[in-house]
């Protein structure tokens, strides 16, 4: 039986998000240029894209670029911005083809501008398709989403909009980025890091966590199904015991 035989699609997660790392030391590796692992990674993005609408995920969101990424040398920043606009001009067709919806969050008004269009273009082409919801994180950072969250918060407050009491989960999570989005079920991270950086720290309070020595541009189809093979075998409580759940 081959992987994906062993997965079982009634119990898949209904949000993965993805922090896809390791493109400049996949290209270090092979004595090229930071750039040339992150055209590379645009491979991956699509092969776990496709990947993901066949087994039937409803949600999958990718940390594409972090607020903290602005601070990379500016030729690679740059570098990453042009493959944003190459790529999403060439994935029209795939995710028209896919039904698959584009959507972005973060503060995309930090973008340049013919990014920040291409970007809005894509998401309006695709904005009725409704086999799966593809989140690209940009310019985010979770942090700032919070922030931005207790200000609005603190906002409606002060006009007397709602009163402290009535501030509960729900409430919060009208306010953040993905508030069309359910909370994440399994995060992966790929390269052998081991930490979020600041990535859905709110959504992802009861998420499965599942790290791959595997970098990004070597993620294939293969390695999402062995993800999952593993999400599924583990217990998820939430804050019962196992005696409660069975």
């Amino acid at each position: 039986m081959d992987l994906k035989e062993q997965i079982d699609t009634n119990r898949l997660p209904k949000h993965l998000a993805i922090i896809m790392d390791g493109n400049g030391r996949w290209a270090k590796q092979k004595g090229m240029i930071r750039a040339f692992g992150h055209e590379n990674g645009t491979k991956s993005v699509r092969e776990i894209v496709e990947a993901s609408a066949e087994l039937g995920i409803e949600n999958l969101t990718l940390y594409a670029f972090s607020t903290e990424n602005w601070n990379r040398p500016k030729l690679e920043v740059k570098t990453l911005m042009r493959l944003l606009v190459s790529s999403l001009k060439k994935e029209i067709e795939t995710l028209q083809k896919n039904n698959i919806r584009l959507s972005a969050i973060g503060n995309l008004e930090a973008l340049p501008k013919k990014v920040h269009k291409e970007l809005l273009e894509v998401i309006d082409k695709t904005k009725t398709n409704n086999r799966l919801t593809l989140s690209l994180a940009l310019s985010y950072g979770s942090r700032e989403e919070l922030i931005n969250t207790v200000k609005k918060v603190a906002i409606k407050v002060k006009n007397n909009i709602i009163s402290p009491d009535n501030i509960d989960e729900s409430f919060i999570n009208e306010h953040l980025y993905t508030h069309n989005l359910p909370d994440v079920d399994l995060l992966i991270r790929t390269s052998g890091e081991q930490r979020i950086s600041n990535f859905l720290l709110w959504q992802i309070a009861y998420a499965e966590l599942y790290f791959t020595e595997t970098l990004w541009p070597d993620f294939k189809k293969q390695n999402l199904y062995e993800a999952i093979i593993e999400y599924q075998k583990r217990e998820r409580r939430f804050g019962k015991t196992s005696e409660q759940l069975s």
